[in-house]
């Protein structure tokens, strides 16, 4: 910390770009500031919610970059983010790329869904808020214009001249002026125009009925129904007609929503919905999402309207579009309609975590009145985990009122049994465990959860009761041949207990017995892959304990050691020669 003071002290009063790094020096946080000194000091002092209280508690050095402008703090933001992928930045950047309508530049134009958008002379439509509104939209257009469908131009026609959605270029002559009149067509339709194609079709369809051209008729009427169903009447209409990205957003409880109406051809075609926790002011990680949101190539329309408050000047520098701030009259109106969706959303995701929290709750008590015990507000599971012996470990994690409490987990190497026993490890980490808890008044549990079946619920009442004088009650979920919950065992000697499939409280059983099977495998893997690299490393003259843990820490797994180079041992203060011993150890094992 005393590092993080000095350099808190040397912090310009200038824009740029702040990266918070932890004790293994990865870059965990991307920010930016109009003033450095004041953002990154506010991390270190004052109070914050439990949230940014993780961030800073794993930050252990952070660095700095100036820049000019806020403009350049936005691009710069993006390109580091884009770079590091920091893990408290990982919902804030939408790493999605939305789709578009594009008819590729060639002399015999394809339509096409694409998410590249690239400056390559096509004309591009959207962006659509999913592929499937995008996908949607081109097959109802592959209908109404025979553009060329291959990618390739094939010696043949194929399906698709057969089924009137195709010209085939590949066969017949297609004219220039031909193509550019679909081309046109297509470009009216998807910029707005489609009730004017619609009423061309209608006429078309009144034509052919007159001639008693019945299924021609059908046909014309399947693709005005789907102009209808897929063009709905919107509220929002604008008469001039222009391309517009209508934001806002609403925040709390750490929590942001972000909206964005997608406004083309004076209609509200689309919407996107963003949700995610933020670490920094409200508006900076609001505008960092509508940076990032045309980072790439995204294609931004001609107006940008942005909620009050929001730096409509750095975002219009940086975009060369024109960015608003609407205050009064129907623009202000349609920022106002995206922040109320955004406040609805976020009040509905709060809503269902507080549900779902009410039916934890009540599935504990359930629970309890189930096994006649009383409310198990503590759980306490422990499983084991092995391959034939090797490495044998326990893990055991701890739910409180249904909910797990991760600060709680213990992890345990076995120590005195030999070879594959799964009784006499459970017997070892239940005998440790309490033993620990009586010896230092921790709190004991209401309800012990084995995973397994009799034997381990047998061998852990009996440590408890008749070594320690423990009377927990302990129940065992047992699996069937597939490997999934089957019943539910309590007490010495185990009964049955009756329980649901499709109850909440079998549900939370399933939770915990899920949670304490990865916590166990998690660290039996971590704990063979290091047994695996010590043994291997054991018999190279000059790898002691400590360069065996430094290359443990370094490489991480026995892959990465056999794959690197000398180079890379060198870096780490091993000589050529010891590092060509060890890799030829490694590489022949």
């Amino acid at each position: 910390m005393g590092l993080i003071k000095d350099k808190l002290a040397l912090l310009p009063e200038k824009p740029g770009c702040y990266l918070m790094k932890n004790a293994e020096n990865k870059v965990i946080y991307v920010g930016k500031a109009k003033v450095l000194r004041n953002r990154v000091r506010s991390y270190f002092t004052g109070s914050h919610d439990s949230k940014t209280q993780h961030l800073v508690s794993e930050i252990a050095d952070f660095e700095y970059i100036v820049t000019r402008s806020n403009s350049e703090a936005m691009l710069l933001e993006c390109n580091l983010i884009k770079q590091h992928h920091p893990r408290f930045n990982v919902l804030l950047k939408d790493d999605k790329t939305y789709p578009f309508i594009r008819i590729t530049n060639d002399q015999h134009p394809r339509l096409e869904v694409t998410r590249q958008v690239e400056r390559d002379g096509s004309k591009y439509y959207g962006p659509y808020a999913n592929a499937g509104a995008a996908a949607q939209t081109k097959n109802l257009l592959d209908k109404l214009y025979p553009l060329r469908k291959c990618k390739n131009i094939p010696k043949q026609v194929c399906l698709y001249y057969h089924i009137d959605q195709c010209l085939a270029p590949c066969e017949y002559e297609v004219s220039d002026d031909v193509n550019k009149e679909m081309v046109d067509e297509i470009h009216r339709f998807l910029n707005g125009g489609h009730g004017e194609i619609r009423e061309r079709l209608v006429s078309k369809m009144m034509d052919a009925s007159d001639r008693l051209e019945f299924e021609q008729a059908k046909e014309y009427r399947d693709q005005i129904e789907a102009i209808d169903a897929l063009m709905v009447k919107q509220q929002v209409t604008f008469t001039d007609q222009i391309d517009r990205d209508i934001f806002a957003y609403a925040a709390d409880k750490g929590w942001m929503c972000v909206q964005v109406f997608h406004v083309r051809a004076g209609k509200l075609i689309e919407r996107n919905v963003a949700m995610f926790p933020y670490y920094a002011e409200e508006e900076a990680d609001f505008m960092s999402y509508v940076a990032q949101f045309y980072y790439d190539d995204q294609v931004a329309p001609k107006e940008i309207f942005l909620p009050v408050g929001a730096d409509a000047e750095t975002l219009e520098q940086w975009l060369n579009v024109k960015v608003f701030v609407p205050r009064r009259g129907e623009k202000k109106k349609l920022v106002d309609l995206a922040y109320e969706n955004a406040r609805i959303a976020l009040e509905e995701k709060f809503q269902l975590i507080a549900r779902d929290h009410s039916r934890t709750t009540q599935a504990v008590v359930n629970l309890g009145n189930l096994l006649g015990i009383g409310t198990p507000y503590r759980i306490e599971a422990f499983d084991n985990s092995n391959i034939q012996g090797t490495d044998p470990v326990s893990a055991m994690v701890v739910f409180t009122d249904g909910e797990p409490d991760k600060r709680e987990y213990r992890k345990y190497k076995i120590r005195t049994v030999i070879g594959p026993d799964d009784y006499e490890s459970m017997r070892e980490v239940v005998r440790r465990r309490y033993t620990r808890a009586l010896r230092e008044k921790l709190p004991l549990p209401d309800l012990i959860v084995i995973d397994g079946g009799k034997g381990q619920i047998s061998a852990a009442v009996d440590v408890l009761e008749n070594e320690l004088g423990l009377y927990i009650p302990v129940c065992g979920l047992a699996k069937d041949e597939r490997h999934r919950t089957a019943e539910l065992l309590l007490g010495d000697p185990p009964r049955d207990v009756d329980i649901a499939r499709d109850s909440h409280e079998f549900y939370l059983l399933q939770r915990i017995q899920d949670e304490v099977h990865r916590f166990a495998i998690t660290f039996h893997r971590q704990t063979r892959g290091k047994s695996m690299l010590y043994s291997q490393l054991d018999d190279i003259k000059g790898i002691g304990p400590k360069r065996k843990q430094l290359l443990l820490k370094h490489f991480g797994s026995i892959k990465k050691m056999k794959e690197a180079s000398v180079e890379e041992y060198r870096k780490l203060g091993i000589g050529d020669k010891l590092a060509a011993e060890v890799l030829k150890k490694l590489r022949a094992e």
